[in-house]
């Protein structure tokens, strides 16, 4: 049974980071591209970073490029959002993402 599971969001104040975990099980997804989606309230999901399955490329939304870095362990098939100087329109449930695989999200909270 494939399992994807978020971890890591909380509440922080604006300027702070967090860094949120992405573990997937059930199948061997090393060989396929990783990504990170938000839904912040009353607003559509969107795309924030993706990963290739060798790690090669990355690509952000640019209201995270410079400030998120995306990255992944395909070892343990777990990839990782590291976010820096947040603000408050970052704000959302944070979502991974392979292939069809979403998981249930985690909350990520930044205080003005």
């Amino acid at each position: 049974q494939v399992q994807v599971v978020e971890s890591g969001g909380g509440l922080v104040p604006a300027g702070g980071s967090l860094r949120l975990s992405c573990s997937a099980s059930g199948r061997a997804f090393s060989m396929y591209n990783m990504a990170w989606y938000r839904q912040a309230p009353g607003k559509q999901r969107e795309f924030v970073a993706t990963i290739t399955w060798n790690k090669r490329q990355t690509l952000y939304a640019d209201s995270v490029k410079g400030r998120f870095t995306i990255s992944r362990d395909n070892a343990t098939d777990t990839v990782y959002l590291q976010m820096n100087n947040l603000k408050p329109e970052d704000t959302a449930i944070y979502y991974c993402n392979v292939q069809q695989y979403w998981g249930q999200g985690t909350t990520v909270t930044v205080a003005s």
